[in-house]
């Protein structure tokens, strides 16, 4: 009988299943770094959003499938870093594969390596947790007080803007798409340009029109990404619509639909970052001031952007639980089923 032991968090609402590949009975990913991991997982002739036979990918999809999982789980395998300068190095994974960022795994990840006391913290005070993901070096500050984490500052790879009002064509009209990299590449369209709102109500029109933008970028140039097809591709469609401004700047709500039309329930930490870039680029956002991002269930994050497109992204993550999954041989669902 197998076992693979989680710990599991939810960074505003989303969750974000922990495996820590040195735990006993975990298979090493090869690679010299988590970027050469990541290919490896993905599998020969992959993507990053389709199912392959990588290492650890039965162990994937078994924490994905019904009945140890749903559609919307997400997760990361804990592995060796790039070199000494990161704590750890971590590869994302979701219900269809792979993803090079993940903010909100991030902010999990910082809160993680606290409680367990692998990043060492004080009673008040920050602390600073480094993780190489596939995209490069992120950076978690934790933040305590009263010997308790009370919010995680997840910093960014340098965001950029690929293209902007890109036509698209969608069963509910034209919309024109921003184009932003933040980790991975997000396209970003006005809800409203659709007839849609941001609600609870209208996911099943969000979720497809989504899924048709996501179809129709493909192949845009502007999606490429310098450093190679790892990088490259539209992740995740955010729709998003405008809410009155606070007092520190803007406020948005979204909805991200990513991977084979799964919904991230926070406001998405990367794609926050991808939000921010343009929105700085718009010179709505300046020094100072603060984006705050709702997501789809009423969670917040808010996001600032530094000098040289560096964004910082502030929410919170909570532990749900620690569990021991197991496969009994005599099980006829086996690794488990997808709805």
């Amino acid at each position: 009988m197998r076992s693979v032991r989680t710990t599991d968090y939810h960074a505003a609402g989303e969750p974000f299943r922990i495996v820590d590949t040195s735990d006993p009975g975990m298979a090493p990913v090869p690679g010299d770094t988590v970027a050469e991991r990541c290919v490896t997982a993905i599998g020969p002739g992959g993507s990053g959003t389709a199912p392959r036979p990588g290492p650890l990918d039965d162990v994937r999809r078994l924490l994905v499938r019904e009945p140890r999982g749903h559609a919307g789980m997400y997760g990361g395998f804990v592995v060796p870093p790039d070199d000494d300068g990161a704590h750890f190095g971590v590869l994302f994974w979701h219900k269809d594969g792979y993803s090079t960022a993940c903010g909100h795994g991030t902010m999990a990840l910082g809160a993680w390596a606290v409680d367990t006391g692998r990043v060492p913290a004080p009673t008040d005070g920050d602390v600073q947790v480094r993780i190489d993901v596939p995209s490069g070096r992120v950076r978690a500050t934790v933040h305590r007080a009263d010997g308790r984490t009370t919010g995680i500052t997840f910093r960014n790879v340098p965001a950029r803007v690929g293209a902007r009002k890109v036509p698209v064509a969608t069963t509910l009209g034209v919309a024109e798409v921003d184009i932003a990299h933040a980790g991975a590449c997000y396209a970003s369209v006005r809800a409203r340009d659709l007839g849609l709102e941001v609600t609870r109500a209208a996911l099943p029109e969000l979720t497809r029109a989504g899924q048709e933008i996501r179809a129709a970028l493909a192949t845009h140039p502007a999606t490429w990404h310098p450093d190679g097809p790892l990088l490259s591709g539209v992740y995740g469609v955010i729709l998003h619509e405008e809410l009155p401004d606070t007092p520190f700047g803007p406020h948005q709500r979204n909805v991200t639909v990513f991977a084979d039309g799964q919904i991230d329930r926070s406001p998405c930490g990367s794609g926050t970052s991808a939000r921010l870039a343009l929105l700085a680029e718009d010179g709505r956002l300046g020094a100072g001031e603060d984006l705050l991002h709702e997501s789809v269930v009423g969670s917040v994050f808010t996001g600032r952007i530094l000098e040289g497109g560096v964004t910082e992204v502030t929410g919170a993550a909570y532990r749900t639980g620690e569990h021991t999954f197991t496969v009994d041989p005599y099980d006829a669902l086996g690794a488990g089923f997808t709805l």
